[in-house]
């Protein structure tokens, strides 16, 4: 069994019924996020940047707490057994455990400038953005991202990657012959993209893993938003289908 293969039940289900009761960004569905995460989210305010911290984070190297400030250019670690939940101009984030982001800036002026990449040099992220393209590099892969939800696991060998909603181009590093576009609405296409592999089969299809819907919602509205779809009572049938 591939190491990415193990999924972590206890946030799939608890929320199912409550999300179902009403469309995405209903009272309902602010109340259940409140019961799951602590309280009830909502647009961060000008100035915040960070959520939340479970454990240990750092930004630029430094011990990172709710008042540190995330900017394009920055780079986010976390420690074992720690998260953080941030927010960069228009994109929203949460980093796993044991995880390094460098987030890639370009200059719009001397005072301003936006992510035109991320590279993600182990770890696990997933990340919401509208209307700024950009890329994301892991060890084996690299990803046109175009206005989209995406789930990505890196380590030097192998990357998961699930375009969770919105429009992607998938690259091997390892083999120009390696590529793939997903236009997905929930979940439709993960992939693997593995380093050692024949020639034109380095991208393999991959299930769904370690991320939910509940927590692409949470961060789309930290940014004002809500995700492109809406909760069934069978909410989980598809996206947990065998692939």
């Amino acid at each position: 069994m591939n190491k990415f293969d193990d999924i972590d039940e206890s946030k799939r289900k608890i929320l199912i019924q409550a999300l179902a009761l009403g469309a995405m960004g209903s009272l309902a569905s602010q109340n259940a996020l409140a019961s799951f995460f602590g309280d009830r989210p909502g647009k961060l305010p000008d100035g915040q940047s960070i959520y939340r911290i479970s454990g240990t984070a750092t930004v630029n190297g430094k011990t990172a707490n709710l008042q540190t400030r995330i900017y394009p250019g920055d780079t986010v670690a976390t420690a074992e057994d720690s998260e953080i939940i941030f927010v960069v101009n228009t994109h929203s984030m949460i980093l796993r455990a044991n995880s390094h982001l460098v987030i890639e800036a370009e200059k719009t002026s001397a005072l301003s400038s936006f992510i035109s990449g991320l590279r993600l040099l182990t770890g696990k992220l997933l990340s919401v953005s509208r209307n700024s393209p950009m890329h994301i590099n892991t060890a084996t892969a690299t990803i046109g991202i175009r206005g989209t939800g995406f789930y990505v696991e890196a380590d030097p060998e192998l990357t998961y990657f699930c375009t969770c909603y919105g429009k992607t181009d998938v690259s091997s590093n390892a083999d120009p012959l390696s590529t793939t576009s997903v236009v997905s609405k929930h979940h439709d296409r993960p992939l693997y993209i593995l380093k050692d592999e024949a020639q034109g089969e380095h991208i393999r299809p991959a299930p769904f893993i370690n991320h939910t819907d509940q927590e692409l919602l949470l961060i789309e509205t930290l940014v004002g938003r809500t995700t492109p779809f809406v909760f069934a009572n069978d909410a989980y049938s598809a996206p947990r289908r065998e692939y």
